[in-house]
């Protein structure tokens, strides 16, 4: 029987693609926590990551909440069922972790203080988060 976690992710998952028959979610327990394995049919995994992992990070946002409901530490993978064995498909943690591409050295300093002050925004922003009591 699935627990609410495995639940949850299969009904959020499967509103977003088009084969919902084939989402599986399989989950493993270990020091880091809740370890949820999704996989879903390899013309979807696209719509599960969305663009620069925008629709992974919120489901793993959403995640976080239910742990926090739930005293528990929440990680997902999303696993590419059609590649070779093993591969896996990792969204971007947070937009602050993308490479700039080169630029002048005034311009690199300038985006290195954003990318401080969004991942202080960030960090702040889930300190918030993890303070709701759900």
């Amino acid at each position: 029987m699935a627990t609410i976690d495995q639940q949850f992710v299969e009904y959020i998952v499967k509103t977003l693609v088009n084969s919902p028959e084939k989402v599986e979610v399989e989950r493993k327990i270990d020091e880091k926590g809740v370890l949820l394995s999704l996989s879903v049919d390899p013309e979807d995994v696209g719509r599960v990551i969305g663009k620069r992992g925008a629709t992974a990070q919120s489901i793993r946002t959403l995640l976080r909440a239910l742990g926090t409901k739930n005293d528990a530490r929440y990680n997902l993978k999303i696993v590419n069922t059609d590649a070779p064995e093993g591969e896996v498909h990792e969204a971007p943690k947070a937009k602050n972790e993308e490479t700039p591409e080169p630029a002048a050295t005034d311009e690199i300093e300038d985006a290195e203080e954003e990318k401080s002050d969004l991942a202080e925004k960030t960090r702040q922003e889930l300190e918030d988060l993890d303070d709701l009591d759900i």
